[in-house]
């Protein structure tokens, strides 16, 4: 048998590591012009939330038990009113909680209510890559979906959170944009759920087609 040089063993290994980069390496017109790439919803990530105009609010309750509540409802109610594959025209969308349950996890509750309406509109781009850089993804590869709550103002009735997509091998945002929607609904969990519901709603009306003519 003839045997191949070392030359060549190390040019296919090169090779082999160039596709599998190229398999994973991500650019927003992959998120907005494939229905293959791939996508895992990692759910709504509150440690930089802010509650406003809500002094009655438990902040230990919200921290241990509600935010959690919130997430698990989005994925129990997928199909009804969470439908994220339906809106970015995706046949499927798995979901994996586990990374942003971790991070909620460690939010310190005596920060979570507020008193001052400017904190709904107090990060930056920059600040959401920023977060994005802390993240463990635990080997995931592809697209990651994370909704970054920044302010529940129930003053005024809304919520304000950034969409974003970003490559879960680098952690670079892909893409992403800052949201506001109305809440409603009885109980607290239900009204802060709303809002994630309406941006689905409008991504899926309109929001979907202008962020593929962006990309």
């Amino acid at each position: 048998m003839k045997r191949r040089s070392p030359l060549f063993a190390m040019f296919a290994l090169f090779l082999s590591c160039l596709m599998t980069i190229s398999t994973y390496a991500q650019t927003a017109k992959d998120i907005f012009n494939s229905s293959e790439t791939a996508i895992t919803y990692l759910g709504i990530d509150f440690t930089q939330a802010r509650l406003i105009g809500d002094a009655g609010a438990d902040a230990i309750d919200i921290k241990n038990r509600i935010y959690s509540n919130i997430n698990q409802v989005v994925v129990n109610e997928w199909e009804k009113k969470y439908n994220f594959s339906k809106a970015l025209q995706k046949s499927n969308i798995p979901n994996d909680l586990s990374i942003v349950e971790a991070r909620n996890a460690k939010i310190d509750a005596d920060k979570i209510k507020s008193t001052n309406s400017a904190d709904e509109s107090r990060l930056k781009a920059t600040d959401i890559e920023k977060l994005v850089k802390e993240y463990n993804f635990n080997g995931k590869k592809g697209v990651g979906l994370v909704l970054f709550m920044e302010g529940m103002n129930k003053t005024a009735e809304h919520a304000t959170f950034y969409v974003t997509f970003v490559d879960m091998d680098t952690k670079k945002v892909l893409f992403q944009e800052r949201m506001v929607e109305k809440a409603g609904g009885f109980g607290f969990r239900n009204y802060w759920c709303k809002p994630v519901a309406e941006a689905i709603k409008h991504i899926e009306k309109s929001k979907y087609k202008e962020w593929k003519n962006r990309s």
